[in-house]
């Protein structure tokens, strides 16, 4: 009888322990998101997920495919982590850098079609789908004179991440910017 009890105790917190905990919900009555952690293994499965996609929605679009270019890589992992420095998702560096200084400065002898950015929590197919719909950066990542893609990331310990997005057309003349002049870009002085 002892044994019959102890397996029916046992048996019923393996079902509790089992049992999924439902979602919790926000004030919006949606599932609140779960946090993406990012690991230094995923950096190639990431990229290459978000190639195939990319590509996926050039087709639709009716424009060739991308492929990865380690020098836009390079520049976007290197503005990714300078917007978390920043704190704020914008187009120029801290060092007064735009996207065409920084695609010269990897080396990248194509010229730049454009650069998406993004500040969020969400992963890398959820921002590309909030990309898409916006007709701005819709137009960077289905840009038919693109023939190269970059893609990088950086993520805070708390989660957030900053992604950034670099297309470019190695097909012709290299753009090249005007030199950052000299400047303290550490704020006004009183």
């Amino acid at each position: 009888m002892l044994r019959s009890i102890c397996l029916s105790v046992l048996a019923s917190v393996l079902l509790v322990a089992c049992a999924e905990t439902p979602a919790q919900l926000g004030p919006d009555g949606k599932p609140l998101p779960k946090l993406y952690r990012i690991r230094a293994s995923d950096v190639s499965a990431i990229q290459f997920r978000m190639l195939d996609s990319v590509n996926a929605l050039r087709q639709a679009a009716g424009s060739d495919q991308v492929q990865l270019n380690a020098q836009l890589n390079a520049a976007a992992a290197t503005h990714a982590r300078d917007m978390a420095v920043q704190n704020r998702p914008w187009h120029f560096g801290s060092d007064g850098s735009s996207p065409l200084d920084r695609v010269a400065r990897v080396g990248y002898l194509g010229a730049l079609v454009g650069e998406n950015i993004s500040e969020t929590y969400e992963t890398e197919i959820e921002t590309l789908g909030a990309w898409m719909e916006q007709p701005d950066t819709r137009r960077v990542i289905t840009a038919p004179e693109a023939s190269d893609m970059g893609f990088a990331w950086f993520q805070e310990s708390n989660g957030k991440i900053w992604w950034t997005l670099v297309m470019g057309d190695s097909s012709g003349p290299q753009v090249v910017s005007a030199p950052i002049p000299s400047a303290d870009l550490s704020g006004p002085t009183q």
